[in-house]
């Protein structure tokens, strides 16, 4: 029986890989040498050539690091490798507590040494050949040591929390771990950019100006109170643009990257604000939210079943059961669940996407959200032609030409909207 759960688990990591390489190949046979006629007018034959470039690169790049992360987790699984990682844990200590946060420190230090020099070819090489690092070594190593710092005092403190909760809570587990995890999550869903990102980026409020007098005039009308509106450093680290709506209630806060606003006109920066409020207005920010409290219920009410079964950490080689063990093992049997979970999550998501373009659109200009969206796509090299079985597995949200397609059939006002 331990063989065959071994087996089932080895049998499970060959098909997530190979399903990942399949749907890879599949988004690569619509690569071209040649601008695609749909593509004409939002990029140039330039553009278009370097953003199959950029692709290409970070295929090959994609191709090698996710084939070694494969074979490393193989041989892992096979060889015996997590065992021995808890006998190194239990020299330590013999605290169930401690062992696991060994463990999974052990670990998590090993994988993030070894990806640490593929993180750096990636950022200092590729993103650095197509335009787009901004990014210093000092820059690079001083986020890698922060993230090393907030991964142990959140994911250790997380950690050692469940790890209690297991050996007090007995057949309720699940259900106060899950209370202690949704506390955790909406915790930081309204306060990651007040503690989180101030460890890397600086936030500054938006200064007073035509920016913000159009944001606020817009928000008002929309029925949207907001005071806080920010501008993050992205440049720091990118020339990439993005911009984003976190926080719940009166924590809630627009972020604009000072990238985007340097490519952006005033109406294309609040269209893409618009697009955000309509997240809001729509419900979408409180269900996704809501969902993801749902999916952990899901997760650790099935965990609660595995979990305690001794054969979990026998099938990985351990000599002794424990919850670390059978949590490694669980993680990989749950990956077909977790995956059909993500496709919904995804259709849902991509649905939002359409709702909160509708929304912006009719609130204030669907020419000015679609100038943004091409403008955001051709800075970032975007693929505007993926395959439809890689956007069914991998995009949250719509691919540019589907968004674009589907304001053009609104029919809405084509300038802004006086405020």
């Amino acid at each position: 029986m331990v063989q065959t759960i071994l087996y089932i688990l080895l049998a499970i990591i060959v098909f997530d890989f190979a399903l990942g390489r399949l749907l890879d190949y599949l988004n690569s046979t619509l690569w071209s040498t040649d601008l695609p006629k749909e593509l004409e007018g939002i990029y140039d034959p330039g553009q278009y050539k370097k953003s199959q470039d950029y692709l290409k690169a970070n295929e090959r790049f994609s191709l090698f690091t996710e084939g070694l992360n494969f074979v490393l987790v193989m041989a892992m699984m096979s060889l015996g490798g997590f065992a021995l990682v808890d006998e190194w844990a239990r020299h330590f200590s013999a605290h169930p507590i401690a062992v696991g946060l060994i463990f999974f420190g052990i670990l998590g230090l090993a994988a993030d040494l070894i990806g640490t020099p593929f993180s750096a070819y990636h950022t200092f090489v590729i993103e650095q050949r197509f335009g787009f690092n901004t990014m210093t070594v000092k820059t690079f190593i001083f986020d890698k040591l922060k993230g090393w710092g907030v991964s142990l005092v959140l994911g250790g403190g997380l950690l050692a929390l469940i790890i209690w909760i297991y050996s007090m809570a007995g057949e309720w587990f699940w259900l106060i771990a899950w209370a202690a995890i949704s506390f955790f999550t909406v915790f930081m869903s309204m306060f990651y950019s007040n503690l989180i990102v101030p460890l890397f980026n600086k936030q500054l409020p938006l200064e007073a100006g035509e920016l913000r007098d159009a944001i606020e005039s817009y928000a008002s009308r929309a029925g949207f109170k907001i005071k806080n509106i920010y501008v993050i450093d992205g440049s720091k680290r990118s020339t990439k643009a993005n911009a984003y709506f976190t926080g719940l209630g009166y924590k809630k806060r627009i972020v604009l990257y000072d990238t985007l606003i340097k490519d952006h006109t005033v109406d294309e920066l609040v269209a893409v604000l618009a697009h955000e409020i309509g997240h809001y207005k729509k419900k979408h920010t409180l269900l996704g939210t809501v969902l993801s409290v749902v999916h952990t219920g899901i997760m650790l009410y099935i965990l609660s079943w595995f979990i305690g079964n001794p054969l979990l950490s026998q099938a990985l080689g351990a000599a002794e059961p424990s919850f670390h063990m059978g949590l490694v093992a669980f993680g990989v049997l749950y990956t077909p669940l977790s995956l059909v979970l993500g496709l919904l999550m995804n259709m849902l998501s991509r649905r939002h996407e359409y709702a909160a373009d509708r929304f912006a659109a009719e609130t204030w200009s669907a020419v000015s959200l679609q100038e943004a969206l091409k403008k955001l796509s051709v800075k970032n090299l975007s693929n505007l032609r993926p395959h439809p079985a890689y956007v069914f597995f991998h995009y949250s949200h719509p691919p540019l030409l589907q968004r674009l397609a589907a304001l053009d059939r609104l029919h809405v006002a084509e300038t802004p909207r006086a405020l």
